[in-house]
């Protein structure tokens, strides 16, 4: 055998950074009987195992785009709206994205639409789901920008196979009819296949108030809500309850 095909130089050149790192004592251990060579394997494969898993959750997590990272653990469920605390149980075993049903968080500002939103998201890329969050003003921009630079096709078809897209903040700005229905025919491009995730300010009857064309408008809504959970998310803003509790102290 060559010399240098040590097991911890086949170890680190496979990319096996654990074993190659704790190998070494692991045999010591072995030579003193203090393991046998079935649990030694096991523990270092294991620990191995566990290492890569968490560096792909933090790679997907880091790739997902999230501008603050919330955790469903952070949340204070007792200051949720009562929608949310009805259908937070049911929507945090990921079961609507193995269905490929959309979400829809509907309210006024501060009452965790983004922080839950957030949270399902992490909790997807921790249990290997690929996750993009964008709010939608910055999704109509990539998306014009892509096809003036004649790269559209190329980012259809990323955001088609992410198994969950978070599209925050729409009706925080307005966009035009040529905005609306690039917009929609993104979002179709999920329809049935992938879930999607809406944060939004606006009850739909107000829609319009963000795109004017009401048929467009009416497509978006259909399109977006067929098999979706819709969640009203009105109530005391929280924010404005930790400021006033502050100022309080």
């Amino acid at each position: 055998m060559n010399e240098e095909y040590t097991p911890k130089w086949l170890a680190a050149q496979l990319g096996l950074k654990y074993v190659a790192t704790e190998i070494d004592r692991a045999m010591e251990s072995l030579g003193r009987q203090e393991t046998t060579a079935s649990e030694m394997i096991v523990d270092l494969f294991t620990a191995e195992y566990e290492r890569r898993k968490a560096e792909s959750q933090k790679k997907r997590i880091k790739t997902a785009g999230f501008y603050n990272l919330k955790y469903l653990d952070e949340i204070d469920r007792n200051e949720l709206p009562e929608g949310m605390k009805n259908i937070l149980p049911e929507l945090e075993t990921l079961d609507f994205i193995r269905q490929h049903r959309n979400i829809v968080l509907y309210g006024n500002p501060g009452t965790g639409k983004t922080h839950v939103a957030t949270a399902l998201g992490i909790k997807a890329c921790m249990e290997g789901m690929s996750v993009l969050f964008t709010s939608v003003p910055h999704l109509i921009t990539q998306i014009k920008e892509c096809r003036s630079s004649r790269t559209l096709h190329a980012l259809e078809n990323r955001f088609k196979k992410y198994d969950l897209v978070i599209c925050d903040e729409f009706g925080y700005v307005s966009c035009d009819k040529e905005a609306g229905e690039l917009l929609f025919n993104h979002l179709s491009l999920r329809a049935d296949g992938k879930s999607t995730i809406v944060t939004t300010n606006l009850a739909f009857e107000r829609w319009n108030e963000v795109i004017k064309d009401k048929i467009l408008v009416a497509a978006l809504i259909d399109r977006i809500t067929q098999k979706a959970y819709l969640v009203n998310m009105n109530g005391d803003s929280y924010r404005l309850k930790q400021t006033k509790l502050l100022n309080k102290k």
